[in-house]
């Protein structure tokens, strides 16, 4: 796991010092050695921090074939990999390494774009290809690791973070629709909140040549068509299918030549990913577990017996609000995004106790939700469109039932307040789904703190017909189950632009540590893409295939525990906490008032009410608050222009 900075110039010369600068910016995603390689013409680099995992003393980057005319840098993890590697040594090449990262250099030479069909794990890279003057860059299947590009002064640049793009010479400048994009819906597949920076879809991968640069997909979801005939298998037969494949992934995550580690909630994903690594690991595992000082978000109790359970050893990381104070900022400026919560910075906070504790790997549960519809949001799609013969009397009393069940969920994965009109997506999809309601009812609360001028300009938008222009509707959602369409437009937006960013890749490798991701193996997600919906939500209980596959490996309390997200308790609750002064403070402050799409007046207004709000009121407007302070962080801290 490791950054990368690629440049290929069109006519002038690259800048060394460019590269340098960039490169020295991804410092904390590889902080065991940088090199850089620049071509005879000088109009193409290669930059490479490196966080060594495998091949500790022959693994350094850029790597170049033999003929040293193809040349790659890699970020993240293949796995299998030594089965190619025998293929490849087979096949005639001599590789340089020992290291997972070469065979995709040589599985390009032999298939060109098509390697990426033989590539298993969480990656990107870039490659230049002199023979036929051609950068080939791709990203994986899901988007766990990130890759940005931008094309400033005849210039294509690639990086691991939008920060390595500022630090080459990219200017940093806001773009103002998507921040009113990224406040309603959470962004889109390719833009990111900065203008003229963009970001490999996940599942797609780039050429560029002297004059064109195109942008290609090579995998999606495909999920099957609603109503086809009925599979005869039994439940026993589906749990059996996902047992296999899950536990093939989270062995092959447990290979490194460095200690590997689990994070452990008291959740049913990473309760069930610890004990499945347990049964293929002789000595006791190490379990990271977040801990909070208020009950409803605090997981220790539930946590701590699955450790005992499984042998492994349980190390609690107590999290306050002066931590969460302490170090919003920096974590911001790592996700270089918008935040809803601040669990993103106790994930920051954890990964630096986990690199304090001497390791670089870890195994997360990350990914389970988007695939197996854990969210309270997918339940209640379930509950609205698939109905069964149910009386409307009792959908009723299931719906009243999921809001009381999840009090932390309102205003963040379940509606709160009205929404704003979402006829283009009804009459696009033939439903809403409870996700984009949600959040569209936050998008009319922030409409409500956003500038007169802002408003003007982007107010009367509907930013979802943005996201299903992008997508090919007819082919991956047209004639699907609701639920698989919620599913699939949660994992083009919410999965990798938020949860694996602000929960994962970003808050991880800010402090040199790689996450491994068993539940986005694309071999675990396509078995579970294949069978029917009622294995993902049975009734009301969520992610049903995945606690009968597991149920061996996990307490019985987590078997019969309900969904509980992973959140911080909201700064709005604690109003005596320095969390909360620190929001105050900010919004009141010379940031905000620099912003020019919020009316810092009305931001005012809202905080002066917060006393006479009930509790559910401030869990719901919290996520708006939230964002507003991320904004003012990424505004100082990038000096960045309208």
């Amino acid at each position: 796991m490791c950054g990368i900075a690629a440049f290929f110039s069109r006519r002038d010369p690259v800048c060394a010092a460019a590269l340098a600068r960039a490169t020295q910016s991804l410092y904390h995603r590889g902080p065991d050695g940088q090199r850089h390689w620049i071509s005879p013409d000088h109009r193409v680099a290669l930059g490479h921090a490196r966080l060594s995992i495998i091949d500790l003393t022959t693994g350094d980057q850029p790597i170049a074939s033999e003929s040293q005319c193809t040349r790659i840098v890699v970020n993240g993890e293949f796995y299998g990999y030594e089965s190619i590697q025998q293929e490849l040594e087979q096949a005639g090449h001599r590789l340089r390494t020992r290291s997972d990262s070469e065979i995709a250099l040589h599985l390009y030479e032999d298939l060109g774009p098509e390697c990426l069909h033989r590539l298993r794990g969480e990656f990107a890279f870039v490659l230049w290809d002199e023979f036929n003057r051609t950068m080939f860059a791709a990203r994986d299947r899901f988007g766990i690791k990130p890759l940005y590009y931008a094309f400033h002064r005849e210039t294509l640049y690639f990086a691991s973070e939008v920060k390595a793009l500022f630090a080459a010479g990219v200017p940093a400048r806001w773009d103002a629709e998507s921040v009113s994009n990224a406040v309603e819906l959470g962004g889109h597949q390719m833009r990111t909140l900065y203008e003229g920076v963009f970001q490999v879809p996940p599942g797609h991968y780039v050429l560029a040549t002297d004059r064109h640069i195109q942008v290609n997909q090579y995998w999606d979801f495909n999920y099957p068509r609603a109503h086809r005939t009925p599979s005869h298998r039994s439940d026993a037969d589906y749990a059996a299918e996902l047992r296999h494949t899950l536990e093939e992934a989270v062995r092959l995550r447990l290979r490194a030549d460095v200690p590997v580690g689990c994070y452990l909630s008291g959740g049913l994903d990473s309760c069930a990913t610890l004990g499945l690594a347990a049964l293929h690991r002789r000595d006791p595992i190490r379990a990271f577990t977040l801990t909070f000082d208020r009950g409803d978000y605090d997981e220790e109790k539930e946590a701590k017996e699955m450790a005992a359970k499984v042998g492994a050893e349980f190390f609690p990381i107590p999290i306050r609000q002066d931590d969460l104070a302490d170090h919003f900022a920096e974590a911001i400026l790592q996700s270089e995004t918008f935040c809803i919560n601040a669990h993103g910075v106790a994930k920051y906070l954890l990964s630096r106790a986990v690199r304090d504790a001497g390791y670089k790997v870890v195994i997360t549960g990350e990914g389970s939700d988007e695939i197996l519809g854990g969210y309270a949001h997918f339940r209640r799609d379930m509950l609205l469109y698939n109905q069964q013969g149910q009386s409307p009397a009792e959908i009723a009393s299931l719906l009243d039932s999921l809001d009381k069940l999840n009090p932390v969920s309102r205003g963040l994965l379940l509606p709160h307040g009205t929404s704003r009109p979402l006829e283009n997506v009804k009459r696009v999809l033939g439903f809403v789904p409870s996700w984009i309601e949600t959040f569209s009812a936050r998008a009319a609360t922030m409409q409500n703190l956003l500038a007169p001028e802002f408003i003007g300009q982007f107010g009367h938008r509907e930013s979802y017909h943005a996201l299903l222009s992008e997508l090919d509707v007819r082919q991956q959602l047209e004639g699907r189950d609701p639920v698989n369409v919620s599913l699939y437009l949660w994992s083009k937006t919410l999965l990798p632009n938020y949860i694996l960013a602000m929960l994962g890749d970003r808050m991880e490798m800010a402090h040199s540590v790689e996450g491994r991701v068993p539940f986005l193996d694309h071999h675990v997600v396509e078995v579970i893409r294949s069978q029917p919906v009622s294995q993902k939500i049975h009734g009301m209980t969520e992610k049903y295939v995945l606690r009968e596959a597991v149920r061996d490996v996990i307490t019985d309390t987590v078997y019969r525990r309900q969904k509980h997200p992973f959140l911080s308790p909201p700064a709005t609750l604690n109003p005596k906490e320095k969390l909360s002064a620190m929001m105050n403070d900010t919004l009141r402050g010379p940031a905000l008032a620099s912003i020019p799409f919020f009316d810092q007046k009305k931001v005012v207004a809202l905080l002066d009410s917060l006393d006479s709000m009930d509790e559910v009121s401030h869990v719901a407007i919290d996520p708006t608050l939230m964002i507003l302070m991320s904004a003012c962080v990424l505004q100082e801290g990038f000096h960045l222009t309208a």
